[in-house]
């Protein structure tokens, strides 16, 4: 996964602190996070209430739950947004009525709009703010409406979120604009009825304020407070409370809310990693060496890839540190015939083909032609003629290369639950039921590339997720229907001195944790065929 710029978010309190969010994009101290584990959904069938303040909060009904007057199709949404707000909305609603992730959405919105610095860092804080704090926003304004954010039309729960964000978490911006803008919004790309209501639940929601009496204490439900509290779903927050216990469990919920950092990889076939931060830093950008890694840097945030002659000339690439030691561990060579079972975008495929000095071949498969054609643009951007796109579901290679390759990578599509902090609104989309559905996936995705290995070759497994029945099972339940022909390797001699130590590397693999190493969760499995 590549390690995209993320915008700052508040902390990790209730609102109402002193320590809280400045626009601009900076962040300190001071958010809420996800109620009961509901996504803010609460039950019953009410549509009408008054606001704490007597003004009518009543949406009008609508079938399945939808309010008259609006459809997906009738959001009028302009060629680029005008303010940094209007493009945060339009980012939250993309991502609520579409397949798309707000991180995404936010950057072609703002790849389109001619904003200034200062409205871009709004943009970024408003979208990626209300995308992480947005199962605490909907379960305390479900206590101005009696009608809840979930059951509403996406434009007014978008400009809901919106204006309760910036009236609870940004202590600069006035109430009057946090309620004004908002309902400018919504009458913009909203439908009819939709000014009045907003307005009518935000001026209540503005003076009333967060609803802090009604979250759970820590000592009478645990779970729940730290829920609220850390910006996470309640199954998630029990689960990992159950496996790490109360002081771990709560460090992890701090990082997932932290930004991350900008992670990026020198292309060492076109630039020394030393020299290339001295170049940046003297042009102003903030660089450090990265902490496991030779080829990895540590960038400033708010640096944008093509504004970088690096970038542009193909010695530096956005990826995780995770993400690369994953191809440290698969070890390829010059001259090795490489498969990479999900290659797109690129950013392991062109590690391993430099890692190989362009030397060989570097199989890149991808069942999503369209995610595909970025390999190729990466491969030319960093110079590199080795690397052959393949458009085929991965678990067909065998029907191309059985037992041909040389070490094989199956970097699996995963729940990512170890990128939350990357991808915001990720964490109130997954349900303990995907991690299951997608065990079975990756397993058969780890049987095909296994099945492309001649004997000997090497085979790495990995994930951006931290959970056991994506990672530790499947490797296990593959090992043991492969009947002894392969065998985990010893991960130590491909590791960095500062993880040899680590849970799990003696037996052949390695987790890797925000809150414990300063990068993703990341997960990475060797494995070596042989017979």
């Amino acid at each position: 996964m590549s390690a995209n710029p993320a915008a700052a978010g508040p902390g990790d309190r209730l609102p109402g602190g002193t320590n809280r969010v400045v626009p601009g994009g900076r962040a300190a101290p001071g958010g809420a996070g996800a109620p009961h584990g509901r996504s803010g959904r609460a039950a019953g069938r009410g549509t009408a209430s008054r606001g704490r303040g007597g003004e009518s909060t009543r949406a009008p009904h609508g079938r399945g739950g939808k309010a008259r007057g609006w459809d997906r199709g009738s959001t009028r949404t302009p060629g680029a947004a005008a303010t940094g707000r209007e493009a945060a909305f339009l980012a939250l609603l993309a991502a609520d009525t579409g397949p798309v992730y707000v991180d995404h959405a936010l950057a072609r919105i703002l790849d389109r709009a001619a904003l200034p610095a200062r409205e871009r860092a709004l943009a970024t804080e408003l979208a990626y703010g209300v995308a992480r704090r947005q199962g605490t926003l909907d379960w305390a304004l479900s206590r101005f409406s009696r009608k809840p954010p979930a059951r509403l039309d996406p434009p007014v729960r978008a400009a809901l979120r919106l204006g309760a964000y910036q009236l609870w978490y940004l202590d600069r911006i006035p109430a009057h604009a946090a309620v004004d803008e908002s309902v400018n919004l919504v009458r913009r790309h909203g439908p009819a009825y939709a000014a009045g209501f907003v307005n009518a639940v935000l001026r209540a929601a503005a003076r009333h304020g967060f609803p802090q009496g009604e979250v759970p204490p820590r000592e009478r439900d645990l779970a729940g407070h730290l829920a609220l509290v850390h910006a996470h779903p309640r199954w998630l927050v029990e689960r990992w409370l159950g496996r790490l216990g109360p002081e771990e469990a709560e460090r992890l919920l701090e990082a997932n809310n932290r930004v991350p950092p900008l992670s990026a990889r020198v292309n060492r076939l076109r630039a020394d990693p030393r020299a290339l931060a001295a170049a940046l830093a003297a042009r102003g950008v903030a660089v450090e060496a990265g902490r496991f890694l030779p080829e990895a840097l540590r960038l400033g945030h708010g640096v944008h890839p093509a504004e970088l002659d690096a970038f542009q000339e193909g010695a530096l690439t956005w990826q995780d540190e995770s993400s690369m030691l994953a191809v440290h561990v698969l070890d390829p060579r010059p001259g090795d015939l490489v498969v990479d079972v999900a290659a797109a975008p690129g950013g392991k495929s062109t590690h391993i083909a430099e890692r190989m000095g362009d030397r060989g071949r570097v199989v890149a498969c991808d069942a999503d032609p369209g995610r595909l054609e970025k390999v190729g643009e990466a491969a030319r951007r960093l110079g590199l003629g080795c690397i052959e796109p393949l458009a085929l579901d991965g678990r067909k290679l065998p029907e191309r290369l059985a037992g041909q390759a040389d070490r094989v990578l199956a970097d699996v599509p995963c729940s990512g639950l170890g990128v939350l902090a990357r991808r915001p609104d990720l964490r109130w989309r997954k349900t303990p039921d995907d991690l299951a559905a997608l065990a079975e996936l990756q397993g058969e995705l780890l049987r095909a590339a296994a099945a492309c290995l001649k004997p000997g070759g090497v085979l790495v497994y990995s994930t951006c997720t931290t959970e056991p029945e994506e990672n530790q099972q499947v490797v296990e339940g593959f090992l043991a229907q492969a009947g002894g022909a392969f065998t985990a390797d010893d991960l130590r001699p491909w590791l960095p001195a500062a993880l040899r130590d680590e849970p799990g590397t003696a037996q052949g693999w390695i987790q890797l944790w925000p809150h414990r190493h300063g990068v993703d969760g990341f997960f990475i499995a060797r494995l070596r065929r042989v017979r």
